[in-house]
């Protein structure tokens, strides 16, 4: 498991389709916006950096949207298909 540090916060690289995990990209995109999802998708469309945060159902931020349960339909339905992609989780 690939450790990662964002704004002081401790990630873990959770999964990771056709080498889509960029570091440099992804620091340059995230933003304090994204810090109180539990999990956040990076998904690659036109050679950029796209990013969706997702929670699990005990977080405050949780609904029908942004539920970790349904990330697979949200990159099958909204993501190019088989586009590049990671998904890190919240230590």
């Amino acid at each position: 498991m690939k450790k990662i540090i964002l704004d002081n916060q401790e990630y873990i690289l959770e999964k990771e389709y056709k080498n889509g995990f960029d570091l440099n990209e992804l620091t340059n995109r995230y933003t304090d916006y994204f810090k109180d999802y539990d999990y956040i998708l990076g998904d690659w469309a036109y050679n950029k950096l796209r990013l969706k945060g997702f929670c699990n159902s005990n977080n405050p931020l949780f609904n029908d949207i942004n539920d970790y349960k349904k990330i697979d339909c949200y990159i099958k339905d909204n993501c190019a298909y088989e586009c590049k992609y990671f998904i890190i989780k919240k230590k």
